[in-house]
């Protein structure tokens, strides 16, 4: 069997099949953030495009940024889906979780740049036989304080879709 190194996800059978997801690792600003790249039986993985995915991955850092920029332009937008994030989180905080979740003492001081400074990247999905949903983009305000995650994609070459979207 054929196998190509990947220096996220390690050693990769390149055969063809099933449908599978393999596990990697990527460290965003001192932060562990989960890696899935997920292949399906249409997919033609070979070392070339396992190749693409780390030097895609090596650019990630802007990629999160040009994220969080489109999360913040949406924030102020109480009907778009990071909005509406927004308000379910931060409107029923029970006490000390203002603090602990986003570094300050009541709810109302939760202004934009507090809340992108609390939203974290989680977990990022590659998808390397979708070149317009290539990465998909999982961010949080924690695993302990809520498992609603905001999502934005980006295509292979980086550009990041102009919707996000609430799960």
């Amino acid at each position: 069997m054929e196998t190509a190194i990947s220096q996220h996800f390690g050693e990769i059978a390149l055969a063809p099949a099933s449908s599978r997801a393999v596990t990697g690792r990527f460290t965003l600003g001192g932060a562990p953030v989960e890696l899935d790249l997920n292949i399906t039986d249409q997919d033609h993985l070979d070392e070339a495009a396992l190749h693409k995915v780390d030097y895609r991955l090596r650019f990630l850092p802007e990629l999160v940024d040009s994220a969080r920029e489109l999360i913040a332009q949406e924030l102020d937008d109480k009907e778009s889906p990071a909005g509406q994030y927004r308000r379910f989180h931060c409107q029923n905080l029970h006490d000390g979780e203002a603090k602990e979740v986003f570094g300050v003492e009541s709810p109302e001081e939760i202004t934009t740049e507090v809340f992108l400074r609390a939203l974290r990247l989680a977990h990022v999905g590659i998808f390397p036989g979708q070149p317009e949903r290539y990465f998909v983009l999982d961010f949080t305000l924690g695993e302990g304080f809520t498992d609603e995650v905001l999502i934005a994609a980006a295509d292979s070459d980086g550009v990041v879709d102009d919707e996000v979207v609430w799960d």
